[in-house]
């Protein structure tokens, strides 16, 4: 074993440690930032590629941060509160209707924002909407273990609702629109049958009658109060009633930015554009209703982002240099070659192994680059990164550390003192996940194979 190898395992293993761990809550950019400081230092990546690394990764930074800034703008004029209220109401006294409200709200803010900001989203709401209907500690954690599933999951079908895919999608000459003619189908395969499976496992949980809401200023009010309020909650919106008029203008241009990403892709376009253009206009629309500034957005949007992707590709591109996608590709290049169908469930596979030893984002990006210079046709490789993004947003949640958008589940989950251990998640993640990422996988080759070529 070379030294810069030695030094990048090293480097890298303790990055990971750090990411899962963060002590004195720590964001995910420090120990990378720290991490590929030392990289550039060594010498591993050289500094001539800073520049192309920032070109690789800051459309997918900003495209996330601007819709996170969407979602704050959101939350400051009610939209979330409101949705608290409504999936109190719709219930109707039914656990079950509950769940799959729940699970619906969960796939839908995935679809619109992302992944990791889903989660920091729909957790509190869910906390809150749980303890407005009066359930018990015990009897909230099949609703939140599943909305946690599905929104995580729920970043496969479009490339948009993840940093990693988005990242990923330049290296293998996809588009959008056409990530999503060959993703869309496969992935809402794996993602129907994790929720129908959550639903059989805990069927019998949520078969309870729960209370219902009658008033809706109650519930505003219910909502707001406590020492936990949403963490994108101002302290104004505990006052003001909604707007409804700015509400519908707000909800329809985020629903116009999104349809743009598709619409504009043909045209080469890039996401960070509309999605700039989505942020603007409500900062504006806000602050000519509200009169609000934008010092709630400058202190809550994770700007961190930006630094946390710059640098850990840094760190990807260090072990792309050590000779970690060699490695893949002597091991695995031969059969992957082989077939459309070897490439999708080697992959998707490998992936899933990766991802769950040492998360997904780094795991996606490297066998992105080893798909690469695997010398694969146009249809193998781009089918063969498809596998590894099923692998890397399904194949993922079989561990906690799996993905950031889990461990920060985990992490609001103690905020609210509510006990998850590995354990309960294991028990729960080891029946549902392995059918849905077989099932999403045989999807992906037979919807690639008979239907889109």
């Amino acid at each position: 074993m070379n030294v810069d190898l030695l030094w990048m395992l090293i480097i890298f293993a303790l990055t990971v440690i750090f990411i899962m761990w963060r002590p004195f809550g720590i964001n995910e950019s420090i120990p990378t930032s720290i991490a590929a400081c030392i990289i550039l230092l060594l010498g591993i990546v050289p500094l001539g590629d800073i520049l192309n690394i920032f070109e690789i990764v800051s459309g997918a930074s900003i495209t996330i941060l601007s819709t996170i800034v969407m979602s704050i703008v959101l939350e400051s004029i009610g939209f979330f509160r409101w949705a608290a209220t409504n999936l109190s109401a719709k219930a109707n006294g039914s656990g079950i209707k509950l769940f799959w409200y729940i699970n619906l709200l969960c796939f839908l803010m995935t679809l619109f924002f992302n992944n990791d900001g889903s989660i920091l989203i729909t957790t509190p709401i869910i906390i809150r909407t749980l303890s407005l209907l009066q359930l018990k500690p015990h009897q909230k954690i099949p609703y939140l273990i599943s909305g946690a599933l599905v929104a995580t999951a729920a970043s496969a079908p479009i490339g948009v609702s993840n940093l990693a895919n988005l990242i990923a999608l330049k290296i293998v000459g996809l588009n959008l629109n056409s990530y999503a003619a060959m993703m869309f189908v496969p992935s809402m395969l794996g993602v129907g049958c994790i929720t129908i499976s959550l639903f059989f496992l805990f069927k019998r949980d949520i078969s309870i009658n729960v209370s219902t809401i009658k008033y809706k200023e109650t519930a505003f009010s219910v909502y707001t109060s406590g020492k936990l309020a949403h963490p994108l909650l101002p302290k104004r919106a505990k006052e003001e009633p909604i707007d409804w008029k700015m509400f519908r203008l707000c909800i329809g241009i985020v629903v116009a930015i999104r349809i743009s990403f598709f619409v504009l892709a043909p045209w080469g376009i890039p996401t960070e554009w509309p999605a700039i253009v989505g942020a603007i206009l409500l900062i504006v629309i806000r602050w000519y209703k509200k009169r609000m500034g934008v010092m709630d957005i400058l202190k809550k949007s994770p700007w961190h982002i930006l630094l946390f992707a710059f640098s850990m590709y840094v760190i990807i591109y260090g072990l792309h240099n050590v000779g970690m996608t060699a490695l893949i590709i002597n091991q695995f290049g031969d059969s992957v070659g082989k077939s459309p169908l070897y490439a999708i469930f080697i992959m998707g596979f490998l992936l899933t192994i990766l991802s769950n030893i040492c998360n997904n984002l780094p795991s996606i990006m490297i066998g992105t680059l080893a798909i690469k210079e695997m010398g694969l046709d146009l249809h193998t490789m781009q089918v063969a990164y498809l596998g590894n993004v099923i692998g890397s947003d399904i194949g993922s949640l079989l561990l906690p550390m799996g993905t950031l958008a889990t461990l920060l589940w985990i992490h609001t989950l103690r905020q609210y003192n509510i006990a998850m251990n590995w354990g309960k998640y294991l028990r729960v993640t080891l029946f549902v996940v392995p059918a849905s990422l077989i099932l999403s996988l045989f999807g992906l080759y037979v919807w690639t194979t008979y239907f889109i070529f």
